[in-house]
């Protein structure tokens, strides 16, 4: 079998994919076309070429203006179709979508009706993918305006709500002052996450894990910086949503080949392999995964991160064993006993 045909129809488990950055460039065309009134964008190419970033601050402008295109609940049921068929077409099987309300206030956007309408766009498709959601406060916006958001998404369960997450700017809002809206979140049932070790160094991760125990951390990559750290997060098995085409695309990692992914892996790291904002970064978990194995990574490698990306989602036991029977037919049938993979 040819190396892309193997990558490309593996089923696929993503537990750290944000849709505001997953939606299909011509969908999001459309919907500049809608908006774009000055016509400031010339053409889709145009709108592609916005997408190559100086560094991560410029990243975060740039997920700032992509977000003006989205102002009616129609749009955000819209790119949840759009986005879900996308994922359909590359054989996901499981996802969790972030979505961050708070940058959608501005336009008149109510959370638990944003939730709604990405539910609204989603369901339709619910046969053939496992789609969970994961609310992102958003540090940038402060604790008070998170646990407020926190209180409103806390009804929303049924709306396949499995979580709550943290992104923005780690560099400049640390994680300590959100310890309050972690613990509530607990309290309330949600699994959390936090993106943590993205921007800022392992005192950042150190703290995330200290003062809001999360059940997963999102990125990771400065914790090869602090042995006492890697070996703490080897030992308590926590959860590392790693994005590492992201990370090079933002200027965390300078190149694919100096991402520490092959450090933690050789060191028994609990890690997933997903792609964060996959169209904003020209990515998908096809090329990820191609990518890992022009590095060295072998096709048992990454049985090994898809299944630690299983175990560490948040669905029943039951939708776990069907997708670990799923990935072990794939590879028995298309690898057969093989090892040398």
């Amino acid at each position: 079998m040819q190396e892309s045909k193997f990558f490309k129809d593996v089923p696929k488990i993503e537990l750290h994919l944000h849709i505001e950055g997953a939606i299909p460039v011509s969908s999001l065309w459309e919907l500049v076309r809608k908006y774009d009134t000055e016509k400031s964008i010339k053409s889709q190419s145009d709108l592609e070429a916005r997408f190559v970033y100086k560094d991560f601050s410029h990243f975060l402008n740039t997920w700032t203006w992509k977000n003006t295109f989205l102002r009616e609940y129609e749009d955000f049921s819209f790119i949840a179709t759009e986005v879900i068929k996308d994922l359909i077409e590359q054989n996901h099987r499981y996802v969790e979508f972030f979505f961050t309300p708070p940058d959608h206030v501005e336009n008149g956007i109510e959370p638990q009706k944003l939730l709604e309408a990405l539910y609204d766009g989603a369901k339709a498709f619910f046969d053939r993918i496992t789609v969970n959601f994961i609310f992102d406060i958003s540090r940038n916006f402060g604790s008070e305006n998170g646990m407020r958001l926190l209180e409103q998404m806390k009804e929303m369960k049924s709306y396949n709500l499995a979580g709550m997450g943290m992104g923005g700017s780690e560099h400049l809002y640390p994680p300590e002052p959100f310890e309050r809206v972690y613990r509530k979140a607990k309290d309330h049932g949600f699994h959390t996450t936090v993106h943590a070790g993205e921007a800022a160094g392992p005192s950042s991760i150190w703290g995330a894990l200290k003062h809001l125990c999360p059940d997963r951390i999102g990125h990771g990559t400065t914790i090869i910086e602090d042995t006492k750290l890697l070996n703490y997060v080897k030992e308590e098995r926590i959860p590392i949503e790693l994005c590492p085409i992201s990370n090079v695309r933002t200027g965390g990692v300078k190149r694919l080949r100096e991402h520490p992914i092959r450090k933690y892996y050789d060191n028994g790291l609990n890690i997933s392999i997903n792609t964060d904002d996959p169209k904003m970064f020209n990515t998908s978990l096809e090329n990820e995964f191609a990518e890992l194995e022009n590095i060295g990574f072998n096709k048992t490698d990454v049985k090994v991160m898809l299944e630690n990306a299983i175990n560490s989602a948040w669905c029943s036991e039951d939708i776990k064993s069907a997708f670990k029977k799923e990935i072990d037919d794939y590879y028995q049938n298309h690898l057969g006993s093989d090892l040398d993979y």
